[in-house]
């Protein structure tokens, strides 16, 4: 009895491109482990905030992250009492009115390790505050990504 030479030219064709298929997932594998394809690498830099608050601008350091925030809410005055990003923290007593007052906030304090140069960083961002109008305290979330400068 003679097999059909088409059936065993399917299964060799099936088997060729089948391996070439398994070796590329490998090695697109092994470039995700070692973190060469790492999305963070190529996000842009961002510095977001609850609605209300605006990051208006960031600097990431060795050992200090500085944030620029203002308030956006018309009529609604805060202090800010403390800020802490990532293993970074401060405490402050600054006023930001309400509709578009910024300020200056260099935080140095607690454990402040942000990595080498160039690397990459995020970090979640806490800030408590108290509204002056009700004097309730509150707290603020954001995130922070960006790249270490020196």
């Amino acid at each position: 009895m003679r097999i059909s030479a088409k059936g065993q030219a399917a299964m060799e064709f099936l088997m060729t491109y089948g391996w070439a298929i398994l070796v590329v997932l490998a090695a697109i594998a092994a470039l995700a482990y070692f973190g060469v394809l790492s999305p963070a690498k190529f996000l842009p830099e961002k510095c977001i905030l609850e609605p209300g608050f605006l990051c208006e601008g960031h600097k990431v350091e060795t050992n200090k992250v500085t944030l620029i925030i203002s308030n956006t809410v018309e009529g609604r005055n805060i202090i800010v009492n403390s800020i802490i990003v990532g293993s970074c923290s401060g405490t402050f007593n600054t006023e930001l009115v309400g509709g578009g007052s910024s300020s200056n906030f260099p935080i140095t304090g607690g454990d402040c390790n942000n990595g080498a140069v160039k690397e990459r960083y995020k970090g979640d961002i806490t800030i408590g505050y108290t509204e002056k109008n009700t004097n309730l305290t509150k707290t603020m979330y954001g995130n922070l990504n960006s790249k270490v400068e020196g």
